[in-house]
């Protein structure tokens, strides 16, 4: 029979997980936007994703973590800006595993040059969620997969969506 104090310290310990890896999912959202504001760094991914990481993302597809942040470079380079929000952070965890459902709202500003060649509206909006499993590893929780699920957009983007 497990003691009161067990199953407390069972909680306190499920509570603290929850907790890293809801901050995980913060640090990755905003290091969508502000990823290269102090020079290139190839290196960020691996403080967030495992070696094997599979993305799913609108721009497509990526697997490992060589080349992963020059990925998200060049698909931040379509725009002059980008600001991403995640909330509702719904995390699960087994042990050294667990899976992450939250919303999403992105906003992308194009190039002024963007809107005067192809007469694009400033901003381009997405809405839906993050889907991730994220595994417990030496280093801290990192995600193993990672979703971007589009339910919805606003203006034009760099691929087509819905």
């Amino acid at each position: 029979m497990i003691s009161h104090i067990d199953q407390q310290e069972n909680r306190l310990v499920e509570l603290a997980d929850r907790l890293e890896v809801s901050e995980l999912v913060n640090r990755y959202v905003v290091l969508l936007d502000t990823q290269d504001e102090n020079g290139f760094d190839p290196e960020w991914p691996s403080l967030i994703f495992t070696e094997d990481v599979r993305m799913e993302l609108p721009v497509g597809t990526y697997e490992g973590l060589d080349g992963l942040a020059e990925f998200h470079y060049r698909a931040k380079s379509e725009f002059a800006r980008t600001h991403h929000v995640s909330s509702d952070h719904r995390i699960v965890v087994n042990g050294d595993f667990a899976t992450v459902r939250c919303q999403m709202i992105a906003t992308h500003v194009h190039r002024r040059s963007e809107r005067l060649e192809n007469g694009r509206l400033p901003l381009f909006r997405v809405g839906g969620s993050y889907e991730a499993e994220a595994v417990r590893t030496l280093h801290g929780w990192r995600f193993r997969s990672w979703v971007c699920r589009v339910s919805w957009h606003e203006g034009t983007g760099p691929v087509e969506l819905c």
